[in-house]
């Protein structure tokens, strides 16, 4: 792939990553179709730059997204699990040791069988990743936590790497990664003020 071929996929998959940006800080359903849109682009863009731990989450992502639309549309009749909410207390620790698991083990297959520029850096924000994108299938506020942290120490990544619309994207994102943990938050809020005028109404 050439310069402006490789810059014309960057372009597009900034577009549709803002597009699916958009559809979750909504917290919208059609963030799943997009979202398996997306992997394909950056699979390919990922696999040019040599981020193969980038190019394997995106896989992941891939299907990812079959399993949160098909959660989604399922929790739409049922509104327990369709809410926003916090993540149980009981699941931190097996997510940190999942996220530490991860890690260690794309790192070593980085290393090893790979000839990636950034090994470790590639392999913290692909471990994140996967524990944000199953927290973000099952509706957790946190997950905007995991995503921030993902998205600074990717666009440095991009940025050394020379990926720069895709550096910018990610930019974009840690930004918003903010404002969209506090609309979820207020969106869960909202919610939980209804249930007791829901209960009072059946009663």
């Amino acid at each position: 792939m050439n310069f402006f071929q490789s810059i014309g996929f960057e372009i597009i998959g900034a577009v549709v990553g803002l597009v699916y940006l958009y559809l979750e800080y909504k917290a919208d359903k059609w963030l799943w179709p997009v979202g398996i849109l997306m992997p394909i682009i950056y699979i390919i863009i990922f696999y040019e730059s040599k981020f193969y731990a980038d190019m394997g989450i995106n896989i992941y992502y891939f299907f990812a997204g079959i399993y949160g639309w098909i959660r989604w549309t399922k929790s739409e009749s049922t509104p327990e699990e369709n809410r926003i909410k916090h993540t149980p207390e009981t699941y931190l620790i097996p997510l940190i040791i999942t996220g530490t698991l991860l890690f260690a083990l794309i790192a070593f297959i980085l290393i090893r069988f790979t000839d990636s520029p950034v090994p470790y850096g590639d392999s913290f924000t692909t471990a994140v990743s996967i524990i944000g994108m199953w927290m973000l299938a099952h509706k957790y506020l946190e997950q905007w936590w995991l995503w921030f942290v993902v998205n600074v120490v990717s666009s440095a990544l991009y940025l050394w790497k020379g990926l720069y619309p895709t550096a910018g994207l990610f930019m974009i994102y840690s930004v918003i990664s903010v404002f969209g943990y506090f609309r979820w938050k207020k969106m869960m809020m909202d919610a939980e003020d209804k249930i007791p005028q829901m209960q009072r109404i059946g009663e």
